[in-house]
């Protein structure tokens, strides 16, 4: 079938809105009609070439929400016309990781999911009269009106819930809100430190905030981002600039430190930072931020002797097909906030639009329509 979506065709180069060939699904996948989809700084990196991982040409996009429209052989989970939200973390239930509690970190199709292929090491997506293979992006691909994902990658959603909404949580959402409940686990009465107020780190006060944290820090080089984080819960914010963040951190604590550190920015300066921030005698620092490529932390060696942990977070933790629809049941029950955070809502032919905004740090999140 033909199909409009934003084709990646080089790194560095803005996206093609052109016309591309989607082959239905086949065993194990479902062929969804999606209605939005955000747009995550996790697709800039890509784009930009910065990502050694990065394979073009591509469709990018990975917060995607949709309405399933055809099943290929031998999917039993779901139906024609359930709602769904398109997972990069897949839930296969059978291996080694799903059995453990490391779901987020599924094994099933890893390998071909990193070659921008379908679990059968094929591609469902060409262009072009030379019908050019394009690689599926992080088993998603979002940036097209009709994609086809692997029914293990596919959380079954309530069909009330509103979809221009409810996709960050394909991403964004999960992975900051996650990494507070199902990561770090923070205790209730807890004081905690969130270095980054994006999309992601707005997600870490909520999750702060639904742990039942009694100190949520906030930091930040945005006063526009900190303001929405005190609207999400943060009780203190700090204006990152000239001064040392970690002396600010410790000068709210008493000179004590953080219970919880989580960094959301993807600078390892920053890491270290967040490191820096939590007490001694088991403080935890969990990275949830992407670094560049070729990039290493550096750690002084006695915070870590002296009892602080440092651990990170991918996809939040989350039981993708069996989280991500209960924090949609979050949403809806206003537990959760997602509009503030959805700052711009744009059509597919402007989509470059929203790299720029992110480019220039305007907003959190936009949201593309189809």
């Amino acid at each position: 079938m033909k199909v409009r979506a934003a084709l990646a065709e080089a790194p560095g180069r803005p996206l093609s809105i052109t016309e591309i060939d989607l082959d239905p699904p086949r065993q194990g996948e479902v062929l969804v009609r999606l209605h939005a989809t955000g747009v995550c700084h996790t697709d800039q990196y890509t784009l930009s070439g910065v990502d050694p991982s990065g394979l073009f040409p591509t469709v990018l996009g990975h917060e995607g929400g949709g309405e399933v429209v055809e099943l290929g052989p031998g999917v039993q989970s779901l139906s024609v016309g359930d709602h769904v939200i398109p997972l990069y973390i897949p839930e296969c239930g059978r291996c080694k990781h799903c059995l453990s509690s490391e779901t987020n970190l599924c094994l099933a199709i890893r390998e071909t999911q990193g070659k921008g292929l379908m679990p059968d090491g094929t591609t469902r997506i060409h262009h072009g009269p030379g019908h050019t293979p394009v690689h599926h992006y992080m088993g998603t691909s979002t940036f097209a009106e009709y994609t086809v994902v692997p029914e293990i990658a596919l959380a079954r959603i309530r069909k009330d819930a509103p979809l221009d909404k409810v996709c960050l949580i394909g991403c964004g959402v999960t992975t900051g809100v996650g990494a507070v409940l199902y990561t770090a686990k923070v205790r209730r009465g807890a004081t905690t430190a969130v270095f980054g107020c994006g999309g992601v780190g707005l997600n870490v006060v909520q999750g702060c905030v639904l742990a039942g944290a009694e100190r949520i820090i906030a930091l930040d080089r945005s006063e526009m981002r900190l303001s929405l984080a005190r609207s999400l819960g943060a009780t203190d914010t700090i204006l990152v600039g000239g001064d040392d963040p970690v002396q600010a951190v410790l000068d709210l604590t008493s000179g004590y430190g953080v219970d919880y550190s989580f960094e959301a920015t993807g600078n390892v300066k920053v890491m270290r930072q967040a490191l820096e921030s939590c007490h001694m005698g088991g403080g935890q620092c969990t990275l949830i931020g992407v670094a560049g490529r070729g990039e290493e932390l550096s750690v002084v060696p006695r915070f870590l002797i002296t009892g602080r942990h440092l651990t990170g977070s991918a996809f939040g933790g989350a039981k993708s097909r069996r989280q991500v629809p209960e924090l949609v049941d979050w949403y809806m029950e206003g537990k959760l906030k997602i509009d503030s955070l959805c700052t711009a809502f744009l059509p597919l032919q402007r989509i470059n639009e929203a790299f720029t905004l992110m480019e220039r740090q305007e907003g959190i999140r936009t949201v593309i329509t189809f």
